[in-house]
């Protein structure tokens, strides 16, 4: 049931629907802030891995409780979420077709269900061990060891576009649904208000840490194969999955200069219509 009916059937007047629609896109916006800090959580964690691989024992047990799941458990719970989520979202920048979760009519709503339980356990999931990954690193005293990328600057923006098409889908296929059951009862349409607010919480995030420390995911086991040392599992999954992302963001880059083109075509196709009776006249 959601708010609106709720609303009716209660009478609340001191809460309107400006402020349903606001707590609505503030809802959707932090949830979908999930994936990239799930990306900024594995890239901390790589770094910290690496740093005690070479300065103590990489055996010696966590501090914590907190310290063991975050070392332990919670790596792989958030690498397997980060990878479903980038390679649906690759899968449907590609094909364009496949979509785990989009909006549904009445007529679809039987089909629709099940596809919407499957959301609420991946948000459920993905936002508990997000929050004890969180709590773990502080608990551990983990902060972000910055490396000197070396980079360059184009790498970086195609990382940073792939990232934020990997959010979208995150939020259009699993949070917005989720979040639309729970207030409205019913999907809605994804507004440009939405995607304004989006952007700009992540851009946010971008600038306060991202760029700064996700590129540990990749830089970390690049330096393991330089130094001949063990590379291990987690540390190819966080390379595959850093290229995956820029996978992401150089095919939104191509789609977009596709785009584009077939714009200024159609403005030429349509201009020549206009141009052949003056040139029947001349002749």
């Amino acid at each position: 049931m959601g708010w609106q009916r709720w609303l009716q059937e209660t009478k609340k007047p001191w809460l309107s629907a400006t402020s349903i629609e606001i707590f609505h896109k503030l809802t959707v916006s932090l949830l979908s802030l999930l994936v990239p800090l799930s990306f900024l959580l594995l890239a901390r964690l790589s770094s910290y891995n690496y740093v005690l691989s070479i300065t103590s024992d990489p055996n010696q047990p966590p501090s914590s409780f907190l310290s063991s799941l975050l070392l332990k458990i919670n790596p792989a719970i958030l690498y397997a979420l980060a990878s479903f989520v980038s390679v649906s979202t690759l899968v449907h920048g590609l094909t364009g077709k496949i979509t785990f979760l989009s909006e549904s009519s009445t007529a679809a709503a039987a089909a629709y269900r099940p596809r919407l339980y499957t959301a609420w356990i991946l948000l459920c999931t993905l936002q508990i061990f997000v929050g004890l990954g969180i709590e773990g690193s502080i608990a551990a005293g983990i902060d972000g060891f910055r490396f000197d990328p070396e980079r360059s600057l184009f790498s970086r923006i195609i990382f940073f576009l792939g990232l934020h098409e990997t959010t979208l889908h995150w939020s259009r296929t699993v949070v917005k649904p989720v979040v639309d059951d729970t207030v409205f009862g019913s999907a809605r349409k994804e507004t440009w208000v939405q995607k304004f607010a989006i952007a700009v919480s992540f851009g946010g995030l971008w600038w306060w840490r991202l760029r700064d420390e996700v590129e540990s995911l990749v830089i970390v086991a690049e330096i393991k194969m330089e130094m001949m040392m063990g590379v291990g599992v987690v540390d190819l999954i966080g390379w595959w999955l850093y290229y995956v992302t820029v996978t992401i963001g150089m095919v939104r880059v191509v789609k977009g200069l596709m785009w584009v083109g077939v714009i200024l075509l159609c403005r030429r196709v349509t201009r020549n219509p206009d141009d052949s009776p003056e040139d029947e006249d001349k002749v």
